[in-house]
């Protein structure tokens, strides 16, 4: 009770079988700090995207929610105007995990930034509850988004719960997706950054388990592939269960 809840960053797989486990124990440790067995999904960085992906989305969570033996809540928070919403607000409180899925970084961090929704969800964090971002999820919580679906260099100011971190998703095929200038603008980050690679079905979550839990350094990797740190600290590539220590000097 009363301590900072755990954090996942997702490289891709949200909502399938191949995150159940860890899902299951990011709402399982939300429910451990006295968190309702709710599971709260927010599919703001898709907001632009089409009606038919939007309801894509929430089937698949409804699907794994099934799955875990959890209650879904589908927050249609598609746009900036979205997040002052009292109605929506008023539910964040009531969820052991929250969980923000893929499309478009920037989009979310934009939506989100400076936000009573976003201030409502942060203090749930740090109340207990688990917060999770998988792909676009995972990068809007930087301090810095890269701007690169609009290809300018300054960066998005983001949601700056990892400040020193900029996670890369889907890290075994991005550089594959991206030409060469988009490449280069997620590679360049802000001084003190530590850009790290999260392959797909792949996960980085701390506080979830006691070694991760005794300091905010420390992660453990979960899922299938493998994470690894790209540049601001030693190069290295971790493997599913092994400890990584991102602590910025």
């Amino acid at each position: 009770m009363g301590r900072i809840g755990a954090l996942a960053l997702v490289g891709s797989g949200e909502y399938l079988p191949v995150m159940h486990d860890l899902e299951s124990a990011l709402i399982n440790s939300g429910i451990s700090n006295g968190k309702p067995n709710r599971f709260l999904q927010i599919p703001t960085a898709a907001g632009e995207e089409s009606s038919e992906r939007l309801k894509f989305w929430e089937s698949r969570g409804a699907d794994q929610a099934r799955r875990i033996g959890t209650v879904q809540e589908f927050l249609p928070i598609f746009k900036r105007e979205d997040a002052f919403n009292d109605k929506y607000i008023s539910l964040v409180k009531d969820a052991a995990l929250i969980y923000f899925s893929g499309g478009d970084p920037g989009y979310l961090a934009n939506s989100l930034y400076e936000t009573p929704l976003w201030d409502e969800i942060k203090k749930n964090w740090l109340a207990g509850a688990s917060l999770a971002g998988c792909s676009a999820g995972a990068m809007a919580l930087s301090s810095d988004v890269p701007n690169f679906f609009r290809m300018k260099e300054e960066g998005i100011p983001g949601l700056n719960v990892i400040p020193h971190l900029r996670p890369i998703p889907h890290y075994n095929k991005f550089f594959g997706w991206i030409p060469d200038s988009a490449a280069k603008i997620v590679m360049k980050a802000p001084d003190g950054t530590v850009i790290i690679g999260i392959d797909e079905d792949t996960a980085l979550v701390t506080g979830i388990d006691e070694d991760t839990s005794l300091t905010e350094n420390y992660w453990r990797v979960y899922g299938e592939g493998s994470v690894h740190i790209l540049s601001g600290a030693p190069t290295a590539r971790f493997k599913v269960g092994e400890l990584v220590n991102l602590q910025v000097s």
